[in-house]
């Protein structure tokens, strides 16, 4: 009970001070503000919500670093007291400064998620309605890392969602993140840990495969925050890759002095532009790339519809350096015959998939552009960039359904990124 009484509303409010109209919390002799980071949402083009850090200084003295607080071993009862404490001052700084709809991030360290309402009493709701601050515009950041407290950090995720929180987890993909969090947990926002951004600027496949990652947790149910953006390349990855917000140097350092907040990024028009500009480009080229060898492609349909077996209508096709393999499919999605591969892809074949190689009554009809061409007979169909199982490469491929003297029936053609 001595516990629950220590940290209260009331004894955490002995620990701060007020410099009119904001306030600073007192801790182990160190001053304790509020810092703040913008986040943008690339849709809305502007800020939505801002994520609170802790500023420290010495007595009478200079800054000291984060980690002098927070990295260092504390009881139970001292982490409590230092978590309540900043939240308390970032709630009371936030609503006086921000009267809008915006959120307000909040991190939530380990110990507070594993004892803090069940040893400590609870705290959160009490210091909401002290406040005035609607629950709404609160995300609540869960760090991703393992725990064994699973069944306590449920708790304390559905008592957040209770209150009418939102949930964020933090630092996806940093090392040990993996899905099964996001489909625990449940969360209204993933924030994505700046090591995705940094490999995506060094590895263009990474950047790539980003937009996947994306995707899957839009799927989810989440959306998506890219943070740690530090450069113009890394904006544009962002915007590539169809995350929802955006945080980062770029776009706002965090800042302390909350009576002159700084002007907001105004470069997102530009940003948005550029991206446009760049993908009207990628598109125009992709599509006269694609016209090229749309010309041989309808050529090899107009030989097939006139009797021609397919070995004699690809000819042209395959002769052309970006042709991989020419195959023919039935409307039930099995493939007919075996599969045309170009010489020269032929040579470059790698052994180690030899096993995928014979395509023969394969059945093919899962695939999203044989469907396509199916229901759309005699239209061409072009797919995005797609790993082909009988090579394991990119690859975009082109199909058409048509009538034969043998029936209907779908060519394919395979060409390699």
């Amino acid at each position: 009970m001595k516990k629950t009484l220590k940290l209260d509303l009331n004894y955490i409010q002995q620990q701060t001070e007020h410099h009119a109209p904001f306030m600073t919390g007192k801790f182990n002799n160190l001053n304790l503000m509020t810092a703040l980071q913008p986040i943008y949402s690339l849709a809305h083009k502007r800020v939505v919500g801002h994520e609170a850090l802790v500023r420290i200084k010495e007595e009478g003295g200079g800054p000291v670093s984060p980690a002098i607080l927070f990295d260092q071993e504390r009881s139970a009862i001292e982490t409590i007291q230092l978590d309540r404490l900043c939240r308390f001052i970032h709630i009371h700084n936030y609503r006086i400064i921000n009267k809008s709809i915006n959120w307000l991030f909040l991190n939530i360290s380990p110990i507070t998620i594993s004892s803090g309402r069940k040893t400590f009493g609870s705290y959160f709701r009490e210091l909401l309605e002290f406040h005035d601050f609607p629950p709404h515009r609160i995300v609540i950041e869960v760090v991703e890392h393992p725990t064994s407290e699973n069944d306590r950090l449920m708790e304390t995720v559905a008592y957040f969602k209770e209150l009418g929180c939102l949930i964020a987890i933090d630092d996806f993909g940093a090392g040990h993140s993996n899905f099964d969090r996001i489909w625990t947990l449940r969360p209204d926002i993933v924030k994505m840990d700046r090591s995705f951004m940094v490999r995506s600027s060094r590895n263009p496949e990474i950047r790539q495969i980003l937009s996947g990652i994306v995707t899957l947790l839009h799927q989810a149910g989440a959306l998506v925050l890219m943070e740690g953006i530090e450069t113009r390349d890394q904006a544009m990855i962002a915007i590539e890759s169809d995350v929802d917000f955006v945080q980062g140097f770029f776009f706002g350092r965090p800042f302390t002095n909350l009576q002159q907040p700084p002007p907001e990024f105004d470069g997102l028009n530009h940003l948005l532009a550029d991206f446009k500009r760049e993908f009207h480009c990628s598109e125009t080229e992709s599509r006269q790339r694609i016209q090229t060898h749309r010309t041989l492609f309808e050529m090899a349909i107009s030989k097939l519809k006139a009797g021609s077996d397919i070995s004699a209508a690809c000819t042209d096709m395959l002769s052309t350096l970006e042709v991989v393999r020419c195959y023919c499919i039935d409307t039930d999605g099995i493939q007919i015959g075996q599969t045309l591969v170009s010489s020269m892809y032929n040579a470059m074949k790698d052994k180690r998939f030899k096993p995928l190689e014979d395509a023969s009554s394969a059945d093919w009809f899962r695939r999203h552009y044989l469907r396509r061409a199916i229901y759309h007979p005699n239209q061409l169909q072009v797919t995005r960039p797609y790993l082909s199982i009988t090579g394991a490469h990119m690859c975009v491929t082109l199909s058409m359904k048509f009538t034969c003297p043998d029936g209907d029936c779908i060519l394919c053609c395979d060409l390699k990124t």
